[in-house]
């Protein structure tokens, strides 16, 4: 069982659709917690989780790079697939796809 912190982490990342990403520091700014510790509520995720961790990316429009390696490349993957383009050296624009949660 996780943390009410990380619990209200994943139900906003469960927000972001298809084709959208947010940054680990916007979903910690809402939350009142740093970009790290979203980070960390993603990477405890078990396999087979409903929360879309590959829609949450760092500041800079990329995907980090995990421990092990192969999950940047799903991550990178997973993200194609909905349609997410990658520059060049690897960034997302921002101003195209993050997603703007609703006020409140």
């Amino acid at each position: 069982m996780s943390s009410p912190l990380y619990q209200q982490i994943y139900t906003l990342v469960r927000q972001i659709p298809a084709g959208a990403v947010s940054t680990y520091g916007q979903i910690g700014n809402m939350i009142g917690c740093n970009a790290r510790t979203v980070g960390f509520a993603m990477a405890t995720l078990p396999a087979g989780s409903d929360v879309p961790w590959q829609r949450v990316i760092n500041n800079q429009g990329k995907v980090s790079p995990r421990r092990d390696g192969e999950g940047s490349l799903l991550q990178r993957e997973l993200l194609m697939a909905e349609g997410i383009e990658f520059d060049r050296t690897g960034r997302i624009d921002l101003q195209r796809y993050a997603y703007l949660f609703p006020p409140g």
